[in-house]
C-alpha cells in the first residue's frame, strides 16, 4: 500500500486531497478547488480605466510599488482562472481507478478530471453531497459567466498575467499565491469548466446512502458513514483482501442540522488515515490570540474512559453545538443592530447548514421586534437548493427528523417563504427583485471570495455606508478580499465556525477506534501526542509512504462440496491439500467454487512433489515398465548423511537420473521415456 498527501487543504472550503494505492488500485480522496486564490483577481471593474498595459513605463512604475502596501490597482485584471490541487495535474488521470468524495466542497474540481481523455475512474459520493455539489458547480459556472461579460471573450492578451514578465511585476503577496512558496504551483491554474462539463461529470458519479456497500472490481468494499460536518458529508471505509482502511475527513460529533458523526461505523479497521486538518487551523488561531494551551497528551483525556459507552458519551456531548448556536445568536444580534440603525446586512456565507440556521434565528429575531425588514436570498440555484433541503430527512440530525413526524417542515425557511418574509431571486438584476427591493434589508448571496456573484455588486453599493454590516467567515485574508472595495465605511464582522474535530476529542476518538496503524499529519505531531495505536506514521505534503500489508495470509471461502474432499498431507512443517475449482474475487473476499472437470487423467496427477527418491525403489519401478539401468552410488564431503546416486539407463533409450541432496535431474532425449520416468517418480515420491 502507498499513500501520498497531495494537499492538506485550507479549511472548510478547500478540504485535503490524497492519493492511495491499495490492492493494485489507485484511489483519489477528494478533488477540491482552492477558491480563496480568486482574491488575486479584480472583480467588476473597479479601476479598469486606470489599468495599465505591460509597457516599459508601467513595468517600471509597478516595480517601484511592488513592496508597498497593496492597493486595488495591484490586482490581476483578467478573466479569473481557478487553482486546483497543486500536485494533482502531475498525475495521469487515466491511471486513477476510484475517486471518493467526502463533501460537496471536495467535488468542485471533479470536472477538470472527468473531461480529460481516457478518464475511466469510478466516482463514489453520497446522494445528498452529489446533489448539493452539482448545484454549487452550476452556480459557480453561472457567476463566472456573468463576470466574463466585463472582460469580454478570450484573446491573445488573455494570459498576459501568466507570462513571466507579467508575474515579475506583481507584488510578492500575489506572486506567492500564484506560484506557491517554491514556484511550483503555476501549472495548477486552469480556466473554469463549462455547464456541459458539469453535466458530463455527474453522469459518471455513483451515489450511495450512508452505510451502503459498493464493491469495486470484486476486490474493494467501500462504505460511507456520516461525518456531521454538513448535509451529506461522510467518512469512508475501504475493505480489501490485505487491509481494512478508514478515512477520517473533517468531522463534527454533534451537528445542529446534519446527521451526527457516526464514528462507531469506523471501528474494526486496522488502518486509519486521519485527515482532519481543522485542528491545526484552530490551534494556529489560538496561538495568534495568545490563548493556546499545552499540547494534549494521553492524560488530558481521562484514563478511566476505557469503556466504549463512556467514551462515546463524552464525544457526543453537545457543548460544541450549543456554542455554535450562541455564536449564531450573536451574529443575529449584530445584524439586528445594523438594520435598526437603517443599515443593511450582507451575508456571503456558503455553508448551507449555517445559512439555514441563520435564516431561522434571524427571522425569529426580526419577527419579535416591530421592524419590518425583508430577507433576500439571491442565487441562481437558491430556489432549487432550498427545496432540496426540505425533502432529505434521512440526511439530517434527529431533531430535524422529529419535525417530519410532527408534521412540521424540516427547516423554517419553507414557512417563511410562504409568508413572504423571505424572498428568493435568481439574480441581482432580476426584474422581480428590483420591483420588490426595499432597504434596510438582509441579503444572503454568494460568493464568500468576494470576487464572484451578487456580493460584488451589493458590496460596491453598501461599502460606504457606516450603518451597514458585512458578515464574513474568518480564515481567509480579509484585507486582500476587501481590497477592491476600499476605503470601506461598512462594518465587517468576521466569524469562525466549527469545521472539524476539536483538539481535545482526537485522543478519545482514537481510543474508541483502536487502530493497529495510524496515519497522522506531521503538522499536528507537536499539538497532540497519540498513544492508542500500535504504530503511528506521520505524513506530510508530497511525501509517498509505503506500508506493508497487515494480513500475512489471505482468507478464502471454500464451497462445501470442495471442503468435503480434503485429503491432508504433511509437507515439511505444513499440512497441505489439493482442490480442483474456480477462484473468484467477490465483495473483497476470495471464493473457491466447484468447477467443470475435464475427463483427463493428467488432471489427477500430483502437481507438487517433495522429498528425495529411494533409488532402489525407483529402479524397481522402472524395471516394471521395461526400463533397465544400473545404480551408481556416489559420496562426497558435502553429502555425508544422505547418500546420492546416479541411475544410468541404457534401454530402451539412453537416459540419466542424477539424484543429489539439493535436487534431482532427469536427462533424456526421448519424450516417451521421460514420461515413464516421471510416472515412476509419482509412485516413489509424496505429492499432491
Amino acid at each position: 500500500m502507498k499513500f501520498t498527501c497531495l494537499s492538506k487543504g485550507g479549511g472548510f472550503h478547500f478540504p485535503p486531497c490524497h492519493m492511495l494505492s491499495v490492492s493494485g488500485f489507485r484511489i483519489l480522496l477528494d478533488c477540491p478547488l482552492d477558491l480563496s486564490s480568486l482574491a488575486i483577481f479584480s472583480p467588476v471593474p473597479i479601476a479598469l480605466e486606470a489599468h495599465e498595459s505591460l509597457d516599459t513605463d508601467s513595468v517600471v512604475r509597478k516595480k517601484q510599488k511592488i513592496e508597498k502596501t497593496l492597493d486595488a490597482n495591484d490586482l490581476v485584471f483578467a478573466e479569473p482562472w481557478y487553482k486546483t490541487v497543486k500536485s494533482l495535474h502531475l498525475w495521469d488521470a487515466s491511471f486513477i481507478d476510484v475517486i471518493l468524495i467526502s463533501s460537496p466542497m471536495g467535488m468542485l474540481g471533479l470536472p477538470f478530471l472527468t473531461r480529460t481523455k481516457d478518464f475511466s475512474a469510478k466516482i463514489y459520493v453520497t446522494e445528498a453531497a452529489a446533489r448539493i455539489g452539482q448545484l454549487m458547480m452550476e452556480d459557480l459556472v453561472s457567476m463566472h459567466m456573468e463576470l466574463r461579460q466585463f472582460y469580454g471573450p478570450e484573446d491573445s492578451a488573455f494570459l498576459q498575467w501568466m507570462r513571466w514578465e507579467g508575474l515579475e511585476v506583481l507584488p510578492s503577496e500575489l506572486k506567492k499565491i500564484i506560484l506557491g512558496t517554491d514556484c511550483e504551483e503555476l501549472g495548477a491554474w486552469m480556466p473554469l469548466y463549462s455547464a456541459v462539463d458539469v453535466k458530463d461529470c455527474m453522469r459518471k458519479v455513483q451515489t450511495l446512502k450512508y452505510a451502503e456497500e459498493a464493491c469495486y472490481n470484486g476486490t474493494l468494499v467501500i462504505k460511507a458513514f456520516s461525518s456531521g460536518l454538513e448535509i451529506g458529508t461522510c467518512n469512508w471505509t475501504i475493505n480489501g483482501p490485505k487491509r481494512n482502511i478508514a478515512y477520517i475527513s473533517s468531522s463534527i460529533f454533534v451537528s445542529t442540522h446534519a446527521m451526527d458523526f457516526n464514528f462507531l461505523g469506523l471501528q474494526g479497521n486496522d488502518l486509519i488515515i486521519f485527515s482532519d486538518f481543522s485542528t491545526l487551523d484552530t490551534t494556529e488561531n489560538m496561538e495568534n490570540d495568545n490563548t493556546y494551551c499545552d499540547p494534549v497528551t494521553s492524560s488530558n483525556a481521562s484514563d478511566d474512559l476505557y469503556n466504549l459507552e463512556e467514551i462515546a458519551a463524552s464525544l457526543l456531548k453537545d457543548d460544541e453545538s450549543m456554542e455554535e448556536m450562541e455564536k449564531l445568536a450573536f451574529i443575529c444580534t449584530c445584524a439586528f443592530d445594523s438594520v435598526r440603525a437603517s443599515g443593511s446586512v450582507l451575508v456571503p456565507i456558503d455553508r448551507l447548514g449555517i445559512v439555514l440556521c441563520l435564516l431561522e434565528q434571524m427571522s425569529l429575531l426580526l419577527e419579535s421586534s416591530s421592524l419590518k425588514v425583508p430577507i433576500y436570498i439571491i442565487s441562481s440555484v437558491a430556489e432549487e437548493l432550498l427545496a432540496f433541503t426540505n425533502i432529505i430527512p434521512e440526511w439530517l440530525c434527529k431533531q430535524r427528523q422529529e419535525k417530519l413526524f410532527s408534521g412540521e417542515p424540516l427547516f423554517a425557511h419553507v414557512k417563511l417563504i410562504k409568508e413572504r418574509k423571505i424572498h428568493v431571486f435568481p439574480a441581482v438584476h432580476s426584474v422581480e427583485l428590483l420591483t420588490n427591493w426595499q432597504e434596510p434589508c438582509v441579503v444572503f448571496c454568494p460568493h464568500w471570495s468576494l470576487r464572484l456573484g451578487p456580493v460584488v455588486h451589493l458590496l460596491r453599493y453598501w461599502c460606504s455606508d457606516p450603518n451597514s454590516l458585512l458578515i464574513l467567515e474568518s480564515g481567509d485574508d480579509a484585507n486582500l478580499a476587501l481590497l477592491p472595495f476600499k476605503p470601506m465605511a461598512m462594518k465587517v464582522l468576521q466569524c469562525s465556525f466549527l469545521s472539524g474535530i476539536s483538539l481535545q476529542k482526537v485522543q478519545p476518538l482514537l481510543k474508541a477506534l483502536q487502530p493497529k496503524l495510524l496515519l497522522f499529519p506531521k503538522d499536528l505531531r507537536c499539538k497532540i501526542q497519540i498513544s492508542e495505536a500500535n504504530t503511528i506514521i506521520h505524513y506530510s505534503e508530497n511525501e509517498t509512504l509505503c506500508m506493508p500489508s497487515s494480513k500475512e495470509s489471505t482468507e478464502i471461502d471454500i464451497a462445501t462440496d470442495l471442503a468435503s474432499q480434503f485429503h491432508w498431507k504433511t509437507l515439511k512443517q505444513e499440512t497441505v491439500t489439493r482442490l480442483d475449482g474456480e477462484l473468484f474475487m467477490d465483495q473483497g473476499k476470495h471464493r473457491l467454487l466447484s468447477g467443470f472437470r475435464q475427463a483427463d487423467s493428467k488432471q489427477h496427477r500430483p502437481l507438487l512433489h517433495w522429498g528425495s527418491p529411494d533409488l532402489k525403489r525407483l529402479l524397481t519401478e522402472l524395471s516394471k515398465m521395461g526400463i533397465t539401468g544400473t545404480l551408481k552410488k556416489i559420496m562426497d564431503s558435502a553429502e555425508s548423511k544422505n547418500a546420492a546416486g546416479i541411475i544410468d539407463i541404457d534401454d530402451p533409450e539412453k537416459a540419466l537420473i542424477d539424484v543429489r541432496e539439493t535436487g534431482t535431474v532427469i536427462i533424456t532425449a526421448d519424450e516417451n521415456l521421460a514420461s515413464h520416468i516421471f510416472k515412476a517418480m509419482d509412485i516413489v515420491l509424496d505429492g499432491i
